[in-house]
C-alpha cells in the first residue's frame, strides 16, 4: 500500500526489482477483478522474493513465527494455542518461517502461497534447516484441500491483503477447518488506509477516506495492474467472518514495543506510538 495525499510534494522511493521488471509506471486507486489481481500479484511477489528477503529476511528468520512489525511473536502471544500433534496451513505463507517454527513445534504443518518465487525462497529453507515443510502454490480464494482438513490456519499478513474476494477466501478457510478450529490472521490496521504510506511526520496527517475501498493498484505504461492490495474497513472483516461461519474471539491491535527502532515500511516507533498498525483476528469455526 503507497497512498499518498493529492498536492503533495513527495519525492519517489528508490525503484524495487519488480518495479523495473514489471514496467510499473505509477498507481492509481481503481477496481481490479480477480483474475487481474492473481496476475498481478504473483507477477509482483515473484520478481520481489529477492529484494523482500533482503530487507526482511533476517526479522523475519527461518523457523520463527513473528506475526507483525510490532515483533509480536507467537511463542510469547500464543494466539494459535497448543499447536503440538495440531494440523494447521498457513495461508499465504512466503518462505515459510512460520510454517517451520510451527513443524518445530510439534504440528503438522502445510503451507500455500500465490508466488512460485517466494516458495523458491521457502524450499531452499526448508532444506538449509531440516525441517520440512510441504508447500503448494494456490490461490486462497479456492483452496485445494478437502473439507475439514486442519484444525488450525493462520496467515501473517500473507494473502487477505490482496485477494479480491475477502468473504470467498473466509467461506474457504472455514471449509477447512473442522469445527472448533481457529482461524488467525494479520492485516494492515485498516485505519492506516487514510494517511500516506510514509514512516516520518508525513505520515501523521489524514488524506484519505477510511471509507473509499477502492484497490490500490500500481500499474505498467499500458494501465496493466503489476500489483494490487484491498482496503477493508473492521466492519468489512467483521462482516465477512460471521458471514462464513467464523466466531471473533479476540481483535489483538499491538502497541509499538518500546526499544524497537526498526522500521518497516510504514511501520515506525513515530506512527506506532500514537496509532496501531497492525490488527490480528483470532477467530474459531464453532460448528
Amino acid at each position: 500500500m503507497s497512498t499518498v495525499g493529492a498536492g503533495e510534494d513527495v519525492s519517489p522511493p528508490p525503484q524495487r526489482a519488480a518495479e523495473r521488471l514489471l514496467g510499473t509506471v505509477g498507481s492509481e486507486r481503481r477496481w481490479a477483478d480477480s483474475a487481474e489481481s492473481v496476475a498481478a500479484n504473483s507477477a509482483w511477489w515473484d520478481a520481489d522474493a529477492d529484494d523482500y528477503h533482503v530487507e526482511h529476511g533476517e526479522f523475519l528468520g527461518v523457523a520463527d513465527f513473528v506475526w507483525c512489525p510490532e515483533a509480536v511473536r507467537e511463542e510469547n502471544a500464543r494466539l494459535l494455542g497448543d499447536v503440538n500433534g495440531k494440523d494447521v496451513v498457513e495461508v499465504g505463507c512466503g518462505s515459510a518461517p512460520c510454517a517451520r517454527w510451527l513443524r518445530s513445534n510439534g504440528a503438522r504443518v502445510t503451507a500455500l502461497d500465490l508466488s512460485a518465487g517466494m516458495l523458491r525462497y521457502a524450499a531452499a529453507a526448508n532444506e538449509a534447516t531440516g525441517i520440512d515443510v510441504p508447500l503448494v502454490r494456490a490461490n486462497a480464494e479456492r483452496l485445494p484441500f478437502a473439507s475439514g482438513s486442519f484444525d488450525i490456519a493462520c496467515s501473517a499478513f500473507g494473502a487477505v491483503p490482496f485477494v479480491t474476494d475477502v468473504a470467498a477466501t473466509f467461506r474457504e478457510v472455514a471449509r477447512v477447518l473442522r469445527p472448533g478450529g481457529s482461524w488467525v490472521f494479520a492485516v494492515t490496521h485498516p485505519m492506516r488506509w487514510i494517511f500516506p504510506d510514509d514512516p516520518g511526520p508525513n505520515g501523521l496527517r489524514v488524506t484519505g477516506s477510511y471509507f473509499d475501498r477502492t484497490p490500490y493498484v500500481e500499474v505498467d505504461e499500458d494501465g496493466n495492474a503489476t500489483y494490487v492490495e484491498y482496503h477493508r474497513t473492521l466492519g468489512d472483516f467483521v462482516g465477512a467472518l460471521t458471514a462464513a461461519g467464523l466466531t471473533i474471539v479476540e481483535l489483538v491491535e499491538p502497541e509499538w514495543p518500546e526499544g524497537l527502532t526498526d522500521e518497516w515500511g510504514q511501520w515506525s516507533p513515530l506512527r506506532g506510538e500514537l496509532f496501531p498498525g497492525t490488527a490480528i483476528f483470532v477467530t474459531r469455526r464453532l460448528v
